[in-house]
């Protein structure tokens, strides 16, 4: 679980902690520690839900546009003659 420490480095640690933070701090650190992983698991769900969400705006857009642009094949064709826009040219003088 922790990759190289064994079960004698965990106990040091925790003596260690135990003599900076003292009997008294350990619980409020212990729920202050808890609350935290809480609440990144929370963000991390959410984070999720609204990712999700939003692929499904994007999934519901694209088939609706889809849907609304008509099929090019059953359009009539352009003609190939098709007048030029006039050409404006104003002159400085």
């Amino acid at each position: 679980m922790f990759g190289s420490l064994g079960f004698t480095e965990l106990i040091l640690i925790l003596f260690i902690v135990l003599i900076i933070f003292g009997a008294g701090k350990l619980p409020q650190l212990g729920e202050g520690v808890g609350k935290a992983i809480k609440g990144f698991k929370k963000s991390v769900h959410e984070a999720d839900v609204i990712e999700a969400e939003a692929q499904a705006a994007q999934q519901q857009m694209a088939a609706a546009s889809q849907q609304a642009t008509p099929n090019p094949s059953v359009q009539a064709p352009a003609s190939a003659e098709q007048p030029a826009a006039p050409v404006h040219l104003a002159s400085r003088g």
